[in-house]
């Protein structure tokens, strides 16, 4: 955890997190209109979509208000907009949220189906989506996977979880074959349909 950055406590949202920060870090000043995994999204329109929805997470749990945007039809517009704030905003929020969590609850209110999960799987479908868009981002701009194995393996089984109901609403598309060889994060990759491979060239 970077110094003075918030921690949820729960290891796979933290480590999630970290990747989304080094990701966002790493966009050059012209690198937020390049093309992403997300067809037809740039680099813009997936940090703020990934921003929305750390906001959405955090809003569930708290009934605080949620994203002032609809992250799923992000404007990709980043005029006077400090990409390092705007980010701390929303994952300090989520972080706080998920710290506030009792762990021995039967299940916390998510914004994705089913609504209502174990406080771990929603601790980690919050990961999930910061680190897959992480990737995206890190990928679009030339840069090395944020994505360990060790992080791949919780986030594929809460993805295992929550992908299925949501792929027909367009959050996720068809899953990839798997290929001999797979990696931990190619196996991760595959299953949220994207190409571990993907390159903007």
């Amino acid at each position: 955890m970077s110094d003075g950055m918030v921690s949820s406590g729960w290891d796979v949202l933290d480590a999630s997190h970290e990747a989304l920060r080094t990701a966002v870090r790493a966009v050059p000043a012209d690198g937020w209109h390049l093309p992403t995994p997300c067809a037809g999204w740039t680099v813009a329109q997936v940090f703020q979509h990934a921003v929305g929805d750390q906001i959405g997470y955090a809003a569930a749990l708290t009934g605080e208000p949620g994203p002032d945007f609809n992250p799923f039809d992000p404007s990709g517009e980043m005029e006077g907009v400090d990409p390092a704030v705007f980010l701390e905003d929303a994952l300090a929020r989520a972080a706080r949220a998920w710290a506030g969590v009792d762990r021995d609850a039967a299940e916390v209110p998510t914004p994705v189906p089913p609504h209502k999960m174990s406080p771990w799987s929603g601790s980690a479908a919050c990961g999930l989506d910061a680190a897959v868009h992480a990737w995206d981002i890190a990928v679009a701009t030339g840069r090395p996977s944020p994505l360990t194995p060790e992080l791949a393996r919780p986030l594929l089984k809460v993805a295992r979880e929550i992908v299925e109901p949501l792929r027909p609403r367009g959050a996720y598309v068809a899953a990839l074959v798997p290929e001999q060889g797979d990696d931990d994060v190619a196996v991760l990759l595959r299953y949220l349909g994207r190409d571990p491979r993907w390159s903007a060239s």
